[in-house]
């Protein structure tokens, strides 16, 4: 079954696969995924841990620009943050799975001259990367896991904007990205992975499974290109 093909009046068409999207700016939020110096930047906990970050520049640049069309359209640009306190607490410690299957922590226990300087909050890793500095109006949010529906204020936020409508970008596509993605659907959001800013650290079967699964169960997905070219259409807000 498709979702209805008729939209809502200041809807525009996102073209996606498999189908595509009527969708309204005002009803839709850019969700920039943990695009940090932990995950982007030469010198940060990827890096440091051996992971190859090197597309992760190209995505940075599609995500400014997406960024400032979403900012254009009165697109909500809401943008996290993942890591804990410097004492790590909310890590979880050895009695949360996130203790034993977090690379940044398992990176530390192996590099004890780490710790304190991966994913801690006020670090120059846990900031976002210079080229995308939220403005006023984006939002900012923390997150102590994978998800960024776990423990944050994010469904109250959205819903309370009226929001319904989640196109994603950032880092990682198999993890952070795809783990919000699928929380989302559950909440019954229409999430829209723009995959051509979207990073994968590793080999390049990960994106590929991510985008099988959102495009197959989860969700829709576009491009930065379409989708900048389909908010860009959206008719002015009535004063």
């Amino acid at each position: 079954m498709h979702r209805p093909t008729v939209p809502l009046p200041g809807a525009v068409t996102l073209p996606a696969r498999p189908e595509n999207l009527p969708i309204d700016p005002k009803a839709t939020a850019l969700i920039v995924v943990d695009m940090q110096n932990a995950y982007a930047s030469p010198g940060g906990y990827l890096d440091l841990a051996g992971f190859d970050i090197e597309g992760a520049a190209a995505v940075i640049e599609k995500i400014a620009v997406t960024v400032e069309a979403a900012r254009r359209a009165g697109v909500q640009v809401v943008f996290f943050q993942n890591g804990w306190d410097p004492g790590y607490a909310e890590a979880g410690g050895p009695g949360s799975p996130n203790w034993w299957k977090s690379n940044a922590l398992k990176t530390m226990r192996e590099r004890p001259e780490l710790e304190g300087q991966l994913l801690a909050k006020g670090t120059w890793d846990y900031a976002l990367v210079d080229r995308l500095p939220p403005q006023p109006g984006d939002i900012v949010i923390p997150k102590p896991r994978y998800s960024a529906f776990f423990n944050t204020a994010l469904d109250s936020m959205l819903r309370a904007r009226g929001i319904r409508n989640l196109a994603f970008c950032g880092i990682a596509t198999n993890v952070c990205v795809e783990s919000t993605l699928r929380d989302g659907y559950h909440l019954e959001y229409f999430g829209v992975l723009l995959e051509d800013a979207t990073h994968q650290a590793g080999p390049a079967f990960l994106q590929e499974a991510s985008v099988y699964n959102i495009e197959k169960f989860f969700g829709w997905v576009s491009n930065t290109a379409d989708f900048c070219g389909a908010i860009g259409q959206a008719p002015p807000s009535n004063p």
